[in-house]
């Protein structure tokens, strides 16, 4: 063994943390729905901690907006007005060798359940509360861990979902969010749209609040549940301070009550 022929090795850092399970991070599938600021983020950090099958869903095109916190996207992709799915995965393939990202151009609400169910992890970059619900029940139903990150200027916050018995995004959601959804899901005639008004951002909560999502579903993937958070991480920039709070589960919540009656 020739001297400095550790660092030929692309994981050797990676591999001197000994409970990291890399064959696991590199065979198992992440479904990554949101492809904007946290989902370009999220994607380059799972890119090159070793996860090679990553499946992104997003409905969306590339604007200039996106181009301070997006670091695959430029501005012919704005000009183009490329999907952003589509990017990330390009993006994917340029990181990490044997990396075979599937892009999903579309809404989250039209996949099928098994694709919830052979992902072995699902992480949420979501803008809006309507795609965070659904995507929520679908993993929690299909038993699969979910992470959940977003972003208010310098605030984030990362929750994770661990069923049959951990507390649900949906539990820890307030009164607000459930007006919200009652809105989308309102039936108040054809045509009706309910816009969710556009928030700050920047990239540095951003970068922070990836890496807590991604540091959690390595230790999922890795068989070490027992590290993750429970149940939420938040994160206030302008103070410099973090800390984990605790949701408990919510028998009433609606994801709780379908498991409890044994529907399908």
């Amino acid at each position: 063994m020739r001297i400095g022929s550790e660092d030929d090795d692309v994981f050797d850092r990676s591999k001197r943390i000994e409970w990291l399970d890399l064959d696991s991070i590199a065979s198992s599938r992440v479904l990554m729905v949101g492809a904007g600021a946290l989902g370009n983020e999220v994607a380059k950090d799972l890119a090159l901690s070793g996860f090679r099958k990553i499946t992104i869903v997003d409905m969306d095109h590339v604007v200039s907006s996106n181009l301070n916190r997006c670091m695959f996207f430029d501005q012919a992709d704005a000009d183009k007005k490329r999907k952003k799915a589509e990017v990330v995965a390009e993006g994917i393939k340029g990181l990490a060798r044997g990396a075979s990202p599937k892009a999903v151009v579309g809404k989250v609400q039209d996949l099928p359940m098994r694709v919830f169910k052979d992902s072995a992890v699902v992480i949420g970059c979501l803008d809006n509360v309507d795609a965070r619900i659904h995507v929520n029940s679908h993993s929690y139903s299909s038993g699969r861990i979910y992470i959940d990150g977003g972003m208010d200027g310098m605030v984030g916050k990362v929750m994770v979902s661990k069923p049959p018995t951990g507390a649900c995004l949906q539990c820890g959601m307030n009164r607000s969010h459930a007006k919200i959804a009652g809105l989308r899901f309102s039936c108040t005639g054809k045509g009706v749209v309910f816009h969710e008004p556009k928030v700050a951002a920047e990239i540095t909560t951003t970068s922070i609040v990836s890496a807590v999502m991604v540091r959690e579903a390595l230790k999922a993937v890795s068989g070490r549940e027992e590290l993750m958070l429970n149940n939420a991480f938040y994160y206030d920039g302008r103070r410099n301070v973090s800390e984990e709070l605790e949701v408990p589960l919510d028998p009433a919540c609606p994801v709780h009550m379908v498991k409890a009656k044994g529907y399908r």
